[in-house]
């Protein structure tokens, strides 16, 4: 007797530590486990179900065919244990040699029949099931990119992550392992049992034997693995998510001398799941050994009813030895097949978080069509909040005019990047109002403001493949020529002609690597390609050095032309050089006005001034003394960089 052998890592269940308990949700979302953490929701057992059978729906013919072609070579493989059986009764009967030539050719061909038809099956199942996978990724790929950042927040980024990878990752491996061994198991269980009752239904009786003792061992192990799948699949979105904080913020952890926590915590997690891999381990294994003793009950009956069978004439011994061979054929199958279950219930809890997110509601689109007239922007009365009770913004009005460049400015935590987000629809405000082009965001609807507002942050990603591929995200049409003339316009055209293959060049991950100074520019090239009227930068050249940082903001400047221009400042010369400066403090906005005006105010904006031009002399002196020293003229030095900033420097830093 046989049975599979248990190699798989997927069992492993990993459990968060106590204190951070967290499980699955409902439609709704709604963790109630985890007070601090409403999980992206998944999708129950019939709904599951009901977009399966809607996907499958599309796929008729496919998956009648892969069908067909599976019984066929099933069916097919059966004619062996006649076939052999017929030896048998050829050899008690001395038939000679000769006899045997015509049943040793057909085990030929059926084998050759079994193959091929095989082959071709596993060959539909896979189409048919990667088709499905692929409708799943991008039903969930296309409602996850649409999911307000709020709902992403509160659920945590590795709750998302862990769906986008680990959860594609197990449906995959079971479409393209489980899903054709589970159908071609499947098959061959039934059609054998049909093959045993035309022997003889005795034979069929038999072999009945073993279904109650496995039909308790699979319900013995749904019973324990269920719960551990479950748990799996949350538990991995925990880890994603402390793995995302420990690794995403490590110079924080370090800056604050976290690593020890830290590193507590991801060993008590790794422990726990240690724990328990091995409960699930004790699972499977005894699984297998109930599947073992089935498997005993049933061949032993089945080697007694021939023996009887034969003895009282009832059938011959090639007919017992045929219903032996088609019970001990059913080993593997029955076993793969019950196995698989384990797969399943993996698959199962993937596919179901994979649709509760895709089955979200989709984003309401108004009626209307209203578009924006102009760039012009106001914001009345204007309230957001992370949390309840802790706002973040409170009572912002503002009003730009149509082709104006504001620059926001104030210390961190000011609430400067917030109202930028809120602007451009990334974040939904709590309390206030949004017109865009005297159109209210509420009647154009999230791909409204998405059409009319493009943000650039200073964390900009370039996504692997040809560098025309990257900028044609923004105008999917647009030609070699306009993209030329985006990269010109933002003063990149010699830097991407350069490349060794011009703008067919690989960049991102796996490519050619861009500097920080290359990637915002080509990020200010989408903005120039998808030419939206109203423009806001959030301290998009923070990360380029001092040198790097004035040549990022010439080309803002000139991707900004035309177009009403918001900029989150964290140089002052950036707000200098604006047509109008908008001082936040605390949520709330206390100074507005030209630069002029606000120096000679004397307010909270000149301070910052004063502190900026402080730092910048104070820079200045050690740098011309060392000219000086080495024999040289002095030279205009380059204000502090991000990476140095002190004084108002490090007032105008980043942060909500």
């Amino acid at each position: 007797m046989t049975a599979l052998h248990d190699d798989r890592a997927d069992v492993t269940e990993i459990t968060p530590p106590t204190g951070d308990t967290q499980t699955e949700t409902d439609m709704s979302g709604t963790s109630t486990d985890h007070p601090g953490r409403a999980l992206l929701p998944t999708a129950g057992g019939a709904e599951s179900l009901a977009a399966l059978r809607g996907i499958l729906s599309g796929h008729r013919l496919l998956a009648v065919a892969a069908a067909l072609v599976l019984v066929a070579g099933t069916g097919i493989g059966l004619l062996t244990a006649p076939l052999l059986g017929h030896i048998v009764d050829l050899v008690v009967e001395r038939e000679g040699p000769r006899a045997l030539t015509v049943p040793l050719v057909l085990l030929v061909v059926v084998a050759l029949a079994r193959g091929a038809a095989a082959v071709a099956g596993g060959v539909l199942v896979a189409r048919l099931g990667e088709t499905v996978l692929a409708t799943v990724r991008e039903r969930f790929i296309e409602r996850a990119l649409r999911l307000p950042l709020e709902r992403v927040e509160a659920a945590g980024s590795g709750d998302l992550v862990s769906r986008v990878t680990s959860d594609v990752s197990m449906i995959a491996k079971s479409v393209r392992q489980a899903l054709p061994e589970f159908t071609r198991s499947a098959l061959t269980i039934v059609l054998t049992l049909a093959g045993l009752a035309v022997l003889d239904w005795r034979f069929l009786l038999a072999a009945l034997l073993a279904v109650p003792v496995q039909i308790l061992s699979v319900r013995w192990y749904l019973r324990r693995a269920a719960p551990v799948y479950a748990k799996h699949r949350v538990a991995t979105g925990a880890l994603q998510h402390q793995l995302l904080d420990s690794i995403g913020g490590v110079r924080t952890v370090r800056a604050f001398r976290l690593n020890g926590p830290h590193a507590a915590l991801l060993e008590d997690r790794s422990g726990a799941a240690r724990d328990v891999a091995l409960r699930g381990l004790h699972i499977v294994t005894g699984f297998f050994s109930r599947l073992n003793l089935a498997e005993f009950i049933g061949l032993a009956a089945m080697l007694g009813t021939g023996f009887l069978l034969v003895r009282n004439g009832a059938v011959s011994i090639g007919t017992a030895t045929a219903a032996a061979l088609y019970f001990h054929s059913l080993f593997n199958p029955v076993n793969a097949a019950l196995y698989l279950i384990d797969d399943a219930q993996s698959a199962g809890a993937s596919f179901a978080r994979l649709i509760g997110v895709a089955n979200l509601p989709a984003e309401r689109t108004p009626e209307g069509g209203k578009a924006p007239a102009d760039g012009a922007v106001r914001v009345t009365g204007l309230g957001h909040a992370y949390a309840d009770g802790r706002p973040v913004l409170s009572g912002i009005t503002l009003d730009v005019r149509s082709g104006e460049r504001v620059a926001l400015v104030g210390a961190s935590g000011a609430g400067k990047t917030t109202l930028a987000k809120v602007i451009a629809g990334i974040h939904t405000p709590t309390g206030g109002s949004i017109s865009l082009g005297g159109v209210d965001v509420r009647e154009l609807g999230p791909e409204g403001v998405r059409r009319a507002v493009t943000l650039i942050s200073q964390e900009v990603h370039v996504f692997a493949g040809p560098l025309g591929a990257d900028l044609r995200l923004a105008q999917p049409d647009a030609t070699d020529e306009e993209l030329r003339r985006a990269l010109a316009t933002v003063g990149a055209l010699d830097w991407a002609e350069a490349l060794p293959e011009g703008l067919a060049t690989v960049v991102g991950e796996g490519g050619h690597r861009l500097t920080v100074a290359q990637a915002q520019h080509v990020a200010l090239a989408r903005l120039v390609l998808a030419d939206p009227p109203i423009a806001i930068l959030d301290e998009a050249t923070a990360d380029a050095g001092s040198a790097g940082a004035r040549v990022l903001e010439e080309a803002a400047e000139r991707a900004l032309e035309g177009r009403t221009g918001v900029v989150v400042a964290h140089r002052l010369p950036q707000a200098a050089a604006a047509d109008r400066v908008v001082v936040l403090d605390g949520g709330r906005v206390v100074e507005t006005g030209t630069h002029t005006e606000l120096v000679a105010a004397g307010g909270r904006y000149a301070e910052l001034w004063a502190a900026w031009s402080d730092s910048r002399q104070e820079a200045d002196v050690p740098s011309a003394a060392g000219a000086r020293a080495a024999g040289h003229a002095t030279a205009d030095v380059p204000a502090p960089g991000p990476s140095d900033r002190s004084g108002a420097g490090s007032a105008l830093g980043g942060g909500r």
